[in-house]
């Protein structure tokens, strides 16, 4: 009992010293970087039909210093406007199937709802090794 006091007590502290790091003004520089990271993101996205969250996610954390957690909770807020114009784009130009669309689609709205529960509950480093598994096991499916 005593231990899992301790760890809340310090995930709180984590907690708190992330929200205060969240709070700093960008400059010019910053905002345009951001701006053309978030058009190749996009371009990513509609390009590839996904995949820019793989990019934004480590954007995120090295261009703003925001917390693993942060950046991947950003990420998908960020990629699902995109996700949603890129489908629209692609429905209209005769690209979509009805049973890939409902029955994928019913997956990856299950799994984001389990994956948004459990990022709560994961501490950051399990989440970036995860991250990483899964992008390495992306980019090797991709060569083969």
């Amino acid at each position: 009992m005593k231990a899992d006091a301790q760890n809340e007590k310090a995930l709180k502290k984590e907690e708190m010293v992330e929200k205060s790091d969240l709070d700093k003004k960008l400059s010019w520089k910053q905002i345009a970087v951001l701006c053309i990271c978030g058009a190749l993101i996009g371009f990513v996205n509609g390009f590839f039909g996904g995949g820019g969250g793989m990019i934004c996610v480590p954007l995120l954390e090295r261009l703003l210093n925001l917390p693993n957690k942060y950046s991947h909770a950003t990420a998908i807020v960020i990629i699902l406007p995109i996700s949603f114009v890129s489908a629209v784009i692609y429905f209209l130009g005769g690209h979509l199937q009805t049973i890939p669309f409902v029955t994928v689609g019913s997956g990856v709205v299950l799994g984001g709802i389990l994956g948004s529960f459990l990022l709560k509950f994961l501490p950051s480093k399990i989440i970036r090794i995860i991250f990483v598994i899964i992008m390495l096991a992306g980019g090797i499916r991709l060569l083969f």
